[in-house]
């Protein structure tokens, strides 16, 4: 049965972080649960409209960013509207063909206000965003990432991949992640939203070019490390082919613990059904004093897809988290 959804919350402050459709879930979740929303997206896409409106305007790219906006949109009838226009994409075969809307109109909002957090204000303003929407850093990043099997023929080889899309395409098995610049400046909002956050919530999404990449800007990192609020990680439903191959729920949480030792996790929401060995990941979250949250998350009524999060399900899951408030 289908839970019903929570209550819209005030006085709440939750930061969520991220990038693509695992963020937009988290939000679409979020905003039934709490008035006080803060995205924090990352900015490493070098693809698609966003990598073209990155290389020929030198800006941050717009498409994670655009398609938080869009998840914040109200149900009523314009919120609809405008969330179909944000993600529409051009068709054709002229200069335009394949931008999507929303990354113009922020482009053009940059352009007009010369500042990407006003620009963006601007756009949550003008749809009736149910929450605020920031870059993780006001500078586009590269991400860097040591793979190692890239080529099945050298298994033991290790490639170094540059950029977001690459790296998403590529085999193997990640064994370093950095971006470039190396200590790139954070938004000041995006730090000031963590601060003063209740909780913040990570995932789902790629692994190593949604997820992790924040905690590479390292007054992020740091303002996650000293964070009051009750820090969630979302597991994945599916591992993805590429970047994550054959890597257990568990493993995601000793590398997390290798990698970024001084950022506490305090819970992990998971969906038993989708797990692999619920056991490890029991034990690893008990060795690691993580609270393990066993709840069911996954909409069953898409059948011929990877699984995908329920968005009321997931919903009433982090207004349980949400309500407990800071630890």
């Amino acid at each position: 049965m289908r839970r019903v959804p929570p209550a819209p919350r005030s006085g709440t402050p939750v930061v969520a972080l991220g990038g693509g459709h695992g963020l937009s879930v988290t939000l679409k979740a979020l905003r039934q649960v709490t008035r006080q929303l803060t995205a924090i997206v990352g900015v490493a896409d070098d693809g698609g409209s966003s990598g073209r409106l990155r290389a020929e305007l030198d800006v941050i790219p717009p498409g994670d960013l655009r398609m938080a906006l869009a998840a914040l949109c109200g149900e009523d009838a314009w919120g609809r509207t405008w969330s179909r226009v944000m993600q529409h994409r051009f068709t054709g075969n002229g200069e335009i063909a394949g931008h999507a809307t929303g990354n113009l109109l922020i482009a053009a909002l940059w352009q007009e206000t010369g500042d990407v957090v006003e620009g963006l204000d601007w756009v949550a303003a003008l749809l009736g965003a149910n929450g605020r929407v920031l870059p993780v850093s006001s500078q586009p990043l590269n991400i860097v990432a040591d793979v190692k099997g890239v080529d099945p023929t050298h298994p033991d080889q290790v490639t170094t991949i540059h950029g977001q899309v690459e790296l998403e395409q590529s085999p193997g098995q990640v064994v370093s992640l950095a971006v470039e610049p190396a200590d790139p400046d954070a938004c000041p909002q995006a730090v000031d939203a963590i601060h003063g956050a209740e909780v913040v919530v990570m995932g789902p999404g790629s692994w190593y070019t949604s997820v992790l990449p924040h905690l590479l800007v390292p007054e992020i990192r740091s303002a996650l490390a000293s964070a009051r609020a009750r820090r969630v990680l979302v597991l994945n439903l599916a591992t993805p082919k590429e970047q994550t191959a054959g890597l257990s729920s568990d493993t995601y949480l000793s590398t997390w613990a290798q990698l970024f030792s001084d950022v506490h996790l305090d819970v992990v929401l998971a969906d038993p059904q989708c797990v692999t060995d619920p056991t490890a990941l029991a034990d690893v979250c008990r060795q690691l004093g993580i609270e393990l949250v066993f709840q069911d998350l996954t909409n069953r009524t898409i059948s011929d897809r990877s699984p995908e999060h329920d968005q009321d399900l997931l919903a009433g899951a982090l207004s349980e988290l949400v309500a407990r408030g800071t630890i």
